[in-house]
């Protein structure tokens, strides 16, 4: 017998991270300058041991270079990017790097647009609030959910790799900026080898038409030439995973501009990142009361009240960033949609639900197909709803909730009639 509705999927169990500081690698180094050595070549010079031949291990007739592997080189990257009247962004925009459709965050732009990085040594950086989390943030599991394995390259390309290996991880990949509200072209990788210029040129931002709110706030125009300066320290400083410097920068930011509504955001993710929710939740507030089209504020603050089961509170943030942005944030509309459904306003919950599934290209949240088809099961739409069930599993198998939700899916069967791995197909095959 299927469940009704609130045993379907009983409470969604949200756990919001606090550590919103990814856990990268340690700084790149720079971009190598034109004729200096290469890194990881030979620097030149003798290193035969003095007094004796050099051991060796070759066989006769190899090729004595075999026995040694090659050796990875880093492949760096760097250009600009500029809005469509030629004037870079106001604040630092997320560099991407796309493989086959998964994308990973490489690095940012500096108060002048300009980038640099080594390719998949993404250095310690927080997550954009549109890049959202590579894992679902309402997890019955208790965590993040899964994300889908295998789907993209590594995000570390160095180790035992091989430099030919490297380049062609990279035939799939392009380089695009990530600003909320904007839309870039894409810089191919395909082809690019270690000794290859870095210099992409420049990348330019496009403003989708009827998106009111975006990354970026007119508050940063106006803030004196000082506050500005703490906050551009204040960036620099979260690089470098220096959170109790950036902090006293942001709060100089703000102390001489108190509508910077950009630092008091980038001030709520440091204490986000200290574990210090009410103060995080207190500088978010800020930084909307700045500028409320600044669309960045959004997202952690109704995560929060998800996390505290403040329904209300998620439903009315994330249907706030939904009107200004319904483009760049589709966790906005799966927590809109399970805040709905808490708050029994079912259709809703569904109209969220579907458009989370369909922005959602990168299967970040399963949780989506979850919620999606226990609301058509609860309609008796069967088919459907087992079809959406399917996906959960196929893109969250290890969730925690796996085998309560394989048994659903055989109880919708045999409602249906059919047997085994039946004949309702998943929805994401239906698609053309």
């Amino acid at each position: 017998m299927i469940s009704n509705r609130l045993a379907v999927i009983a409470l969604f169990s949200v756990t919001v991270s606090t550590a919103v500081m990814a856990q990268g690698q340690a700084p790149a180094p720079a971009a190598p300058a034109p004729g200096g050595n290469v890194p990881g070549g030979n620097p030149g010079g003798n290193t035969r041991p003095p007094g004796g031949n050099v051991p060796t291990t070759t066989q006769p007739g190899q090729d004595p270079r075999q026995q040694f592997p090659e050796m990875p080189r880093p492949i760096f990257i760097s250009g600009k990017v500029m809005l469509e009247d030629g004037t870079p962004p106001q604040d630092s925009v997320t560099i991407e790097r796309v493989c086959n459709g998964i994308a990973r965050p490489e690095g940012y732009t500096d108060s002048k647009g300009r980038f640099s990085f080594e390719v998949g040594r993404n250095q310690a950086m927080f997550s954009d609030a549109s890049y959202g989390n590579d894992r679902d943030p309402f997890s019955s599991a208790g965590g993040f959910g899964g994300s889908p394995a295998g789907r993209g390259m590594s995000s570390g390309m160095g180790g035992s790799m091989g430099r030919q290996q490297m380049e062609r991880e990279l035939m799939g990949c392009d380089i695009v900026a990530k600003l909320a509200g904007y839309r870039s072209d894409g810089v191919s990788l395909a082809g690019r080898r270690s000794m290859d210029n870095p210099d992409v040129g420049t990348i330019v931002l496009r403003r989708i038409a009827n998106v009111e709110g975006l990354s970026t706030s007119m508050t940063t125009l106006t803030a004196p030439k000082d506050a500005r300066k703490a906050f551009d320290k204040g960036r620099e400083l979260i690089k470098k995973n220096k959170l109790a410097d950036a902090q006293k920068e942001f709060d100089k930011a703000v102390e001489l501009h108190p509508k910077f509504a950009a630092a008091w955001y980038e001030l709520g993710r440091v204490h986000l990142a200290g574990n210090k929710p009410e103060e995080a939740k207190a500088a978010f507030a800020k930084s909307l009361e700045a500028d409320p089209k600044y669309v960045n504020p959004y997202m952690p603050l109704a995560q929060m009240a998800a996390a505290n089961q403040k329904w209300e509170e998620a439903a009315d943030l994330s249907g706030k960033l939904i009107r200004l942005n319904p483009v760049d944030f589709p966790q906005a509309f799966l927590i809109n949609g399970v805040a709905n459904y808490n708050l029994k306003k079912y259709d809703e919950a569904e109209k969220s639900a579907e458009e989370a599934v369909k922005l959602d290209k990168q299967h970040r949240m399963p949780k989506a197909h979850h919620l999606l088809g226990a609301l058509l099961l609860d309609k008796g739409q069967l088919e459907p709803a087992a079809a959406q069930l399917r996906n959960y599993l196929e893109f969250s198998p290890k969730a925690g909730d796996a085998d309560n939700v394989r048994k659903l899916i055989g109880d919708i069967e045999a409602r249906l009639g059919t047997n085994g791995e039946a004949k309702v197909q998943p929805a994401a095959q239906k698609q053309p």
